[in-house]
């Protein structure tokens, strides 16, 4: 076992070569073939649908380690099963993007076709039977059968047509936040809450610039490849500004929640990341640099991304303080049940 691999995979996108591949073990391969150090996003998620279920008295620990597992199998099958479909419809040739910034196990000859479909059909094996078994615990609400059909359909179809028509960056919106958070809410307490989704937003808006910030820095190969991303679609100086919007509404929502007290005044914690934010808009006002900046970070988690490793730092800023500050959030609501009604 390559313990000192899987904290890497978990970390960034390792560059392996063929001769170290044969290597590793399988959990070390899968953690790689997964792009596991993405697949946090979706554990938060998970969490902050726990949280909100267990600040309302309805949290169950099965079903949410069910949850959990389920969520991470179906975001870890999309990541190989986006790879396949990208290598067999040709967008991974010549040197495309992505294969610059971490190891991509099919494009790369790591791994044949036949051993990707098999990671994929084992993983997104283990995805279903954990939504089954959260069907079958919950009398089959046919509720949670919709639920697990959305995921699936994402699942499947987010790299093709979803990506390629403009509606990857919505999908990203929608996944992490009302249907993981909300959905996941729903399944652990058997009631939709607007509310819960609304709270959802802070979060997931600063997912979704993440993946927006990578699409507006490989603009010019997916134009070439006719890859229809949304910055591609709208334009690289109009998606600048979208991330900017993004980055500053996770503020007003959370302010939005604290005044009509589904917040305790303890969210504020999050301007705590405004620096982050003030150091991230100024390079957003401007077209990516030609050549990387001084100072700026190469290779894993850095360039010839720019944008993207940008809004992550912010989102994990903001992110970091906006989980802090909602386990001290539902501590109050469940100790102390009077306070901020």
């Amino acid at each position: 076992m390559n313990f000192a691999m899987w904290k890497k995979a978990l970390n960034v996108i390792p560059e392996v070569s063929k001769e170290e591949w044969e290597k590793l073990d399988v959990i070390s391969r899968w953690l790689i073939s997964t792009r596991a150090a993405v697949l946090v996003m979706t554990f938060i998620s998970a969490a902050l649908a726990g949280l909100f279920a267990w600040r309302d008295g309805s949290f169950s620990f099965i079903p949410w380690i069910a949850l959990v597992f389920g969520f991470i199998m179906a975001h870890a099958s999309n990541n190989i099963f986006n790879d396949y479909t990208d290598f067999v419809r040709g967008v991974d040739k010549d040197n495309y993007y992505r294969t610059m910034y971490g190891a991509q196990p099919i494009a790369s000859g790591l791994m044949t076709k036949r051993q990707h479909l098999t990671y994929f059909a084992v993983t997104g094996f283990l995805a279903l039977v954990a939504g089954l078994y959260l069907i079958f615990i919950n009398a089959n609400d046919p509720i949670i059968w919709i639920l697990l059909a959305a995921g699936a359909f994402f699942v499947l179809f987010y790299t093709w047509p979803l990506k390629g028509l403009g509606l990857g960056e919505i999908a990203v919106l929608v996944v992490w936040g009302p249907l993981m958070i909300g959905g996941g809410y729903y399944v652990l307490t058997h009631q939709w809450n607007w509310s819960v989704a609304i709270a959802s937003l802070p979060y997931v808006l600063g997912v979704t610039t993440v993946i927006f910030g990578k699409h507006i820095d490989k603009i010019g190969v997916d134009t070439a490849k006719k890859i229809h991303t949304l910055p591609v679609v709208i334009g690289e100086k109009a998606a600048r500004y979208a991330v900017v919007a993004m980055m500053v509404l996770p503020y007003l929502f959370t302010g939005y929640l604290i005044a009509i007290k589904f917040f305790t005044p303890v969210m504020l914690l999050v301007l705590f990341a405004i620096p982050a934010l003030r150091e991230s808009l100024p390079p957003l006002m401007k077209p990516k640099p030609e050549t990387r900046p001084e100072g700026f970070p190469d290779g894993q988690g850095g360039w010839p991304l720019y944008f993207a490793p940008i809004a992550f730092r912010n989102n994990r800023s903001f992110g970091s303080l906006f989980m802090l500050g909602l386990l001290i959030d539902v501590a109050l609501r469940i100790f102390l049940p009077a306070f901020w009604r």
